[in-house]
């Protein structure tokens, strides 16, 4: 939950911060119940902000901040802006294209507008990851995701996202290390698994959404690196046949990184959460959903950030190579995958078979990033034709897939100078940066409602001068609540059942010829 900012003191001394203050108004705390729409995580409901560009300064306006647009900026700012229905209208006759049917051709310079604006959706989603996920080791459910499905984007706040969720994804690194799982202090809680961790979700669009956007959305979001064991998954990074982990290849030499592989294909039989993979359990939700919805328009969407945008990859490769994408009558859904950041995930072969399987991928990185740089940093895509041949026979050579959006956080007036690996990594920053960018060499200008508080949820990277604190966002309370005595305590919960959702899995695993887990 955000910290109302009339309670942060902020201890700036010397002349530059005397008596500067934008509003003598009374800081009040925003209201939650209505999507977090001062955070600017509501696209729906007002309207968008005018593009803002320029310097900044201390004395400037806090929700404009910059000088005045040219007057040919203006115009072509009132006459490109639409409302967000008149962008969903939109959708329906272009979404294939925004779904990358080509490539994305002509479509990221300049930035295309209705593009830019699915990709902050999306990312948002992959966000959502990352708000839910219970990581206090203090909290007797550490691990889990704060709160059941069917609650999940009202407890974000995005509860008029237009998305339900149908099943959580959780996963079990089959490591002998368990002190690498992030897991409750609490030593004789039995309330969640020592040996599962909440992953991701899976999601469908409603009625309303789907007529607006054009076909109906299957969205699969993973979360990125948190846990201990999130990192030892990212720095095993030798290669290996998927074949060897049951994924199904036409040969051999499809590899991807180990690391990866264990996080999407590892089961625990003694979990009721992680007994199904995280690869079985997102098969056979698509499967379940696929029929469902057998006669209707369908897309697949697979998004994720840094480790999840791996997983995302995989994900995808996997549900077009086992065929989980396949309607009734034999035609392919289109799966698209968005990634944030991500880092490569195979070699030359994956990246091969995955575009000869149809899958397309926009990958949206900042150039100061490290992580999109590996693994593979000697060995990759970038090297001459012969030495590439020669990588290919060793076990860490990758090659990243689809198309690479680049884009550099120097750009933004909004940001620091710094080296912070972490912020030039971080997710909300990454949004930014989409918000602000039209194309190569051109001005950078936001162009949504998106609050800038966001940049700094959970890292500090704006410029310190917008009394934004870093690291803002915390649980209210951190979970406590009084009860009725008025004694502080942690409340038991009585959701996890609605977190299993086991009922048809061996039914859909049986149809896409996979054994169960059972």
């Amino acid at each position: 939950m955000a910290i109302p900012l009339a309670k942060v003191s902020f201890p700036f001394k010397g002349h530059q911060y005397k008596n500067n203050f934008w509003s003598k108004k009374p800081i009040t705390t925003p209201n939650l119940s209505s999507k977090w729409t001062h955070l600017g995580l509501s696209w729906r409901e007002e309207p968008i902000r005018k593009p803002v560009t320029g310097a900044v300064t201390p004395s400037n306006d806090y929700s404009l901040v910059v000088s005045e647009i040219q007057t040919k900026k203006k115009e072509e700012d009132r006459e490109g802006r639409v409302s967000i229905t008149e962008h969903e209208r939109g959708l329906v006759d272009v979404w294939r294209q925004i779904h990358g049917q080509d490539e994305w051709e002509s479509m990221l310079d300049p930035m295309d507008p209705l593009l830019r604006s699915e990709l902050i959706r999306y990312g948002e989603m992959a966000q959502a990851c990352y708000d839910a996920f219970d990581l206090d080791p203090y909290s007797k459910y550490c691990g889990s995701c704060h709160c059941e499905p069917s609650k999940f984007f009202q407890y974000l706040g995005l509860a008029h996202c237009g998305y339900e969720v149908t099943r959580y994804l959780h996963t079990s690194y089959n490591a002998n290390l368990p002190q690498l799982f992030k897991k409750s202090l609490w030593e004789d809680s039995a309330n969640w698994s020592p040996v599962a961790n909440w992953f991701g979700y899976v999601a469908v669009s409603d009625n309303e959404t789907s007529a607006n956007l054009g076909r109906r959305d299957i969205t699969i979001a993973w979360r990125g690196t948190v846990t201990k064991l999130d990192w030892m998954a990212d720095f095993t990074d030798l290669l290996r046949s998927i074949m060897t982990h049951k994924i199904p290849a036409p040969d051999p030499q499809v590899k991807a990184e180990a690391g990866f592989i264990h996080v999407y294909t590892d089961r625990n039989s003694s979990c009721e959460f992680c007994m199904y993979s995280a690869r079985e359990q997102v098969l056979a939700e698509v499967k379940r959903l696929v029929q469902k919805y057998a006669g209707e328009e369908l897309s697949i969407t697979i998004t994720g950030h840094s480790l999840g945008s791996a997983l995302a990859i995989l994900n995808a490769y996997d549900l077009a190579e086992t065929g989980a994408d396949l309607m009734d009558d034999g035609q392919a859904i289109p799966i698209c995958v968005y990634s944030f950041a991500g880092p490569r995930v195979g070699n030359t072969r994956f990246k091969e078979r995955l575009e000869c399987l149809g899958v397309k991928v926009l990958r949206v990185v900042n150039v100061h990033d490290k992580v999109p740089r590996v693994p593979g940093m000697l060995f990759n895509e970038h090297m001459p034709a012969i030495m590439q041949k020669i990588g290919d026979m060793l076990p860490w050579s990758y090659s990243h897939v689809g198309v690479e959006l680049a884009l550099d956080h120097k750009n933004s007036p909004f940001l620091k100078e710094t080296n912070d690996i972490y912020c030039c990594h971080n997710l909300e920053a990454l949004l930014h940066l989409l918000d602000g960018y039209h194309g190569k060499g051109q001005m950078f200008a936001l162009t949504s409602k998106r609050s800038l508080a966001l940049v700094n949820k959970s890292c500090d990277f704006l410029k310190d001068h917008f009394l934004i604190p870093p690291n803002w966002r915390q649980k209210e309370n951190r979970g406590l609540v009084k009860d009725t005595i008025g004694s502080w305590m942690q409340p038991e919960r009585h959701d996890l059942e609605e977190h299993l959702q086991l009922e048809g899995m061996d039914h859909h695993l049986q149809q896409l010829g996979l054994a169960s887990a059972k």
